[in-house]
């Protein structure tokens, strides 16, 4: 049983005409953020000696079959994707943009597409994925809305994130909810994001940050010492990759939300259902026993609270911009005031 999120309470501040506030990046890559509970629970028993995740490739073939098996099931156990993708969309509002083609990259099975035709009328939408069978049943379901409308069809492309078959520069918004934590090289896939984005084109996402699912992660580690949750990488990184990857005023923030659950088998449910089942290269290739699961469960219920278990995220939220005038590779920026004094010398 999931429980209702609560909303934002007051609306962002906007300093920057374009975007919303938040904490720029780069920050100091060894602080940590305060941990700000949000959901049903309070803060939950963080101890130093919990492990922290270690981080194993993507398995790119094993997480593209199990995202494709898992479209019968996945809208049933998506609720915290639909809510934060609804949370990603409400941040286009504080922003003047008038795209003409938008890429919804990682499109899932579509559920972002409304949202984003709602707020940008006519603009051609673009739906990525790498799972076929999340791509089909996102054009039926737009098909389905928009018939007898004079809004374009929906366009769909089945591709990886990380090697985009877009031109350059003839992408205006690339909204991206919660596929980036599938990427083994984030840099690299800014890269491709700035690569299509026009001047003055937008990069809006989330992903998820590595306090996601650490009790899971710790029950795992308590059963056995294989990797069993995929790798999340720390805003700070994520912040960090977008600078080296040459985007324009980065901007990064973080909240945390608890799902809550009667049993951790449920949690498990949702997460085969969703086909995030662990795809790290470092994970057992066998069956898992009953004896190792009920193992699991009994170490997850030391984070029992109030009666319910809790599955933490931590999401990470980020927005950046394609940079009006791009620097060629391998040049270097000298700044006038020092050409000035060494000219004095």
């Amino acid at each position: 049983m999931m429980e209702r999120f609560p909303r934002p309470r007051t609306k962002p501040e906007a300093s920057n005409p374009h975007v919303p506030t938040g904490t720029k990046a780069p920050r100091p890559p060894k602080e940590r953020l305060p941990r700000a509970q949000r959901g049903d629970l309070g803060k939950g028993d963080r101890t130093d000696s919990r492990l922290k995740p270690i981080h194993h490739p993507i398995d790119k073939g094993a997480a593209r079959r199990s995202f494709e098996q898992a479209v019968p099931g996945y809208d049933e156990a998506a609720a915290l994707q639909r809510e934060l993708a609804d949370r990603l969309l409400e941040r286009l509002d504080y922003i003047r943009l008038a795209p003409e083609l938008v890429l919804d990259l990682g499109a899932g099975t579509g559920y972002a597409i409304l949202g984003l035709r709602r707020r940008f009328g006519m603009a051609r939408i673009l739906a990525l994925d790498f799972a076929l069978a999340m791509l089909l049943e996102a054009r039926d379901r737009d098909r389905d809305r928009t018939r007898g409308s004079r809004l374009e069809r929906l366009d769909c492309v089945c591709a990886d994130v990380e090697a985009l078959p877009l031109a350059d520069t003839s992408v205006d918004l690339i909204f991206s909810n919660a596929t980036f934590q599938w990427c083994n090289d984030i840099q690299g896939t800014f890269g491709e994001c700035l690569r299509v984005l026009r001047p003055g084109g937008l990069l809006l996402f989330t992903t998820f940050g590595p306090d996601t699912l650490w009790e899971l992660r710790d029950a795992w580690a308590a059963a056995d010492g294989h990797s069993h949750v995929s790798p999340f990488l720390d805003m700070h990184d994520v912040g960090d990759a977008l600078v080296n990857a040459r985007f324009a005023d980065p901007v990064m923030d973080v909240e945390r939300l608890t799902v809550t659950y009667e049993r951790a088998r449920d949690l498990m449910r949702d997460l085969k259902l969703l086909g995030a089942r662990n795809a790290t290269s470092a994970r057992a290739r066998g069956l898992t026993g009953r004896r190792r699961l009920s193992a699991v469960e009994q170490a997850y219920e030391t984070h029992r609270r109030d009666g319910r278990l809790p599955a933490s995220y931590e999401v990470i939220y980020g927005h950046a911009w394609a940079p009006e005038q791009r620097r060629p590779e391998g040049t270097t920026v000298i700044p006038v005031d020092v050409v000035r004094d060494a000219l004095r010398r």
